[in-house]
């Protein structure tokens, strides 16, 4: 059954950013409604040891984002489990609908959809995601000190996780389809000259390799894109650097992006191209893409639509 539902403040969005946003909106009085998404947590859901949460010298990625919610629900936060599949912003109050059937209307809206790292999309990497394959070097480098690594992709991304994993790994393989980088050229030369690495070029990866009891990667088959020769590289870890897709799906055609989608905001805030749209956490950030600073963004969007609230109601 079709319902309509109006908010001060509509968050959407549930990773870091939103849950953040959540908390300081309600405490402001705003009385935000977070409508959580698909996935509800975010990115954050498929990380298992998380080590630089500050605070927690260790916590499980889904554990902080159970604490996250209940933080924004203990505030008083609406939490809805909906997922947002359209959106209006040319006039106030926006309006969005959900795949609910739904109707939610705002005065402000606060975006955290976050972002999504681009996969190779091989069954064998869904298998090991969590368990040896990652996508965050930052995130998930420090487990593999005094082990081998394996890296995929040839741009900026892939040839700063690889140097980055030279500070934990005795060895870093970085696996290129083709024969030369995309990556800045002083980065190029700094990957060349680090003895830690060695690059494999023109090869793709046909499947990723491990034990099932317990779960852990052992080496990554690669296959020759000219010959078809395969090759199998021992690692311990398997990180995937082909790049993140902002989820801007809804707003791409109604906010100023850049680069591939990512939202753009004003300098110093998270003030979108549309008064009363804020936007926060990965789907701006194409630099850091960490839960410290997507909360960190999220809290600025709450007090900056709580600003933008008082000089409108003004």
């Amino acid at each position: 059954m079709e319902t309509s539902r109006h908010s001060r403040v509509l968050i959407v969005g549930s990773g870091p950013a939103g849950y953040t946003a959540a908390v300081y909106a309600s405490r402001a009085m705003l009385e935000p409604l977070l409508v959580q998404g698909i996935q509800p947590g975010g990115q954050l859901t498929i990380t298992t040891d998380v080590e630089n949460w500050p605070g927690d010298r260790e916590v499980m990625g889904p554990d902080l984002m159970v604490r996250m919610e209940d933080h924004a629900r203990a505030v008083g936060t609406k939490i809805v489990s909906d997922h947002i599949t359209s959106i209006e912003l040319a006039a106030r109050p926006f309006s969005a609908e959900g795949d609910s059937g739904a109707t939610y209307t705002a005065d402000a809206v606060i975006l955290a959809t976050g972002a999504q790292a681009n996969w190779l999309g091989l069954p064998s990497e869904e298998k090991f995601k969590g368990f040896g394959v990652s996508a965050c070097a930052t995130c998930d480098g420090f487990f593999y000190r005094g082990k081998e690594v394996a890296v995929v992709g040839g741009g900026n991304t892939a040839v700063e996780e690889a140097l980055f994993l030279t500070n934990f790994a005795t060895k870093v393989t970085l696996i290129h389809r083709r024969d030369k980088l995309r990556a800045d050229r002083i980065l190029q030369h700094r990957l060349f000259e680090n003895p830690k690495t060695e690059i494999l070029w023109d090869h793709t990866v046909d499947e990723i390799l491990g034990s099932d009891s317990p779960p852990g990667v052992e080496g990554v088959r690669i296959r020759h894109v000219r010959s078809g020769q395969t090759t199998v590289v021992p690692c311990a870890g398997f990180f995937v650097a082909i790049g993140h897709s902002p989820a801007s799906e809804l707003v791409r055609d109604q906010l100023e992006t850049h680069s591939g989608g990512y939202v753009v905001t004003g300098p110093d805030s998270t003030a979108t191209s549309v008064p009363g749209v804020f936007a926060a956490g990965d789907l701006t950030d194409r630099e850091f893409r960490q839960a410290v600073t997507s909360a960190g963004m999220g809290c600025m969007a709450a007090l900056e639509a709580e600003r933008f609230l008082a000089e409108s109601d003004g």
